[in-house]
């Protein structure tokens, strides 16, 4: 009897604590902000990968563009919102954004497309309130790293690659900054969902 209380005042207790830090942050990968900082602080892995990979598993890092142009189509404009929203739950972190073309055209008239699409990307991310300091020089690689090996036209090819590339240059360093931002997320995880009240609800009512 006394050890069915006990299971019974257990569940309870874990009944009424809603939200416990953490409870968001583990989907599968318990364990693996400290495997990143262990293998940071031996140097098997950067701490620039880290926020990399997760950067290019959490958002898509890339856009594509037509033919001989450097405009952000809808589809472009959607995904890079996607991305300003996930950088800047990082403001310690730089970005840089490579521009790639297909082999349709020069080398020379390529790289400068490249360049362009790679303009339009940084443009467009410092409109969606992104500092334009976090954002590195754009970069091109023209038609020297297509995904498909064609020399015909393929939208695939025709590409920017958005990549974390350190920290802004007072977080030069490691000096737990990554620990930061994990610390950082799995308090707010903490946080319960923002409802309305019925109150409050009416306001949007038209």
């Amino acid at each position: 009897m006394h050890k069915m209380i006990s299971i019974l005042g257990l569940s309870v207790a874990v009944a009424g604590c809603a939200y416990d830090a953490g409870y968001e942050v583990d989907s599968g990968t318990f364990g693996n902000a400290t495997l990143n900082n262990a293998q940071i602080q031996t140097g098997a892995k950067s701490y620039v990968q880290v926020l990399g990979e997760r950067f290019a598993r959490e958002v898509p890092d890339q856009v594509n563009f037509a033919f001989n142009s450097s405009q952000l189509d809808p589809t472009a404009q959607q995904i890079l919102r996607q991305q300003a929203d996930w950088i800047k739950q990082f403001p310690e972190v730089r970005f840089k954004v490579f521009g790639h073309t297909d082999k349709v055209g020069s080398p020379a008239y390529n790289q400068r497309l490249g360049l362009r699409r790679a303009q339009a990307v940084v443009t467009y991310l410092t409109r969606q309130g992104i500092s334009r300091n976090r954002l590195e020089a754009v970069s091109s690689l023209g038609e020297r790293e297509p995904l498909i090996n064609t020399p015909d036209r393929d939208r695939r090819n025709r590409r920017t690659v958005t990549e974390v590339t350190g920290f802004i240059k007072r977080n030069q360093t490691l000096d737990g900054k990554y620990a930061q931002v994990i610390y950082r997320e799995y308090i707010k995880s903490a946080e319960p969902p923002t409802t309305l009240s019925a109150d409050d609800s009416s306001a949007f009512e038209n």
